[in-house]
């Protein structure tokens, strides 16, 4: 494989400044991101990757999230964001061996959702998410003390957004809560709304903030954001009576990269051009963007589009290369002129698929993710009330 600088040949992209070789005095800084990924170092492992699946055959069953690198997806049998894999993986029962091409909690989710005579794999344990890692149980669980000190939790409905761990969507489950994504927060909130007075919307502040003031009609000063890392998360029992949304202090490393400099800067640059990008992203890129909405909004948005139109997209560069990649037609490119991946996502490279898959051929589960049996009740109930919720799909 050949690696990637740019964001497709032919196209009238705008130039990527890779850290560590180029700069540009008005990206963000503190924040490392890799330049563009390397090629798998053996060239046979594409060749071994096919034969071990080939081997494999019907036992196993490979899911790719549109994050993931073009060396892996390639493999994938289908590919989507997190839920719609986990519910693929729950409709092919016969297919012992799930291996999942994302990260954890995506792969919970499948454990969650697929029979009990089905094993996930996860290629590389690492493969996490430092916004799922932003709200750890024990700080929830404290949180929903200091909501009971405030005399609130009583009428608090949590609400976890997809990107969690299992706990984070137990407790939730345990505590008349619900999961969503990012494509039916609203119904969710919605739904929520109906149950108690107040929501804490776990773990992603922007997507509760954006749904809550763009779609559900609650104002800015009706949000307070609950730290963890302070007594109380940093709010009085006044701000928490008064407060509608109780926002979770996380954040996607990625999308939260994206700045309004960014927008003025495309704006300025590529005429006509349309900007979309993820709810994930900070509230005041959103208010500039000309579209927002959910990873396979964005897919079917693009897809759908007038050739020869302009795009600016705010969401993971893999996807974006991809989809410049498949319209050519179109002009595409990354929101942000600094390039950063998943870091996290990245680390399901082909070596560890490869390694994966032949140690199945082999007799040998590597990397199994499995959700105890009492975690995994009470997240499938919060699961299961976002699946009862009326109209939109689920999808994140």
């Amino acid at each position: 494989m050949v690696a990637v600088t740019t964001i497709a040949e032919g196209s009238k992209s705008l130039p990527l400044l890779f850290l560590g070789r180029d700069t540009d005095p008005h990206s963000e800084r503190g924040v490392e991101c890799p330049g563009a990924l390397p090629p798998a170092s053996d060239p046979n492992l594409v060749e071994r990757a096919l034969k071990a699946k080939a081997a494999l055959g019907d036992q196993v069953f490979v899911l790719g999230h549109h994050y993931q690198r073009d060396e892996v997806i390639q493999f994938a049998d289908v590919t989507g964001d997190s839920f719609k894999l986990a519910r693929d993986a729950a409709a092919r029962p016969d297919a012992p061996y799930i291996v999942f091409c994302g990260v954890h909690f995506m792969a919970e989710s499948a454990d969650i959702l697929t029979n009990e005579n089905q094993t996930v794999i996860l290629p590389d344990l690492a493969a996490g998410c430092s916004m799922a890692d932003m709200a750890r149980i024990q700080q929830v669980e404290a949180a929903w003390d200091a909501l009971a000190d405030a005399g609130v939790a009583d009428v608090t409905v949590p609400v976890t957004y997809m990107n969690s761990s299992a706990d984070i969507k137990a407790f939730c489950g345990r505590n008349g809560g619900a999961v969503c994504t990012s494509s039916n927060a609203d119904v969710a909130l919605d739904w929520a709304f109906q149950q108690g007075e107040k929501v804490l919307f776990l773990p992603d502040q922007h997507l509760g903030r954006n749904t809550a003031v763009l779609k559900m009609g609650i104002s800015l000063d009706e949000c307070v954001v609950y730290d963890p890392h302070k007594p109380g998360g940093g709010l009085t029992a006044e701000q928490l009576a008064k407060a509608k949304m109780i926002l979770w202090r996380g954040h996607c490393s990625v999308h939260g990269r994206f700045t309004t400099a960014s927008v003025d800067d495309v704006r300025s640059r590529v005429p006509g051009v349309n900007v979309i990008v993820h709810p994930e992203c900070q509230h005041e890129v959103v208010l500039k963007a000309d579209l927002v909405g959910s990873t396979e909004y964005i897919i079917d948005t693009i897809g759908k589009a007038e050739p020869g139109t302009s795009w600016a997209v705010g969401t993971e560069l893999n996807l974006v290369q991809r989809l410049a990649k498949q319209h050519t037609d179109k002009n595409i490119v990354f929101l942000d002129k600094t390039v950063c991946y998943c870091a996290t996502m990245n680390r399901i490279d082909l070596p560890h698929f490869v390694w994966a898959l032949e140690n199945l051929v082999a007799g040998h589960v590597v990397n199994p993710i499995k959700v105890d049996p009492d975690t995994e009740k009470y997240a499938k109930i919060a699961l299961d009330r976002m699946l009862a919720l009326p109209g939109k799909t689920a999808r994140d």
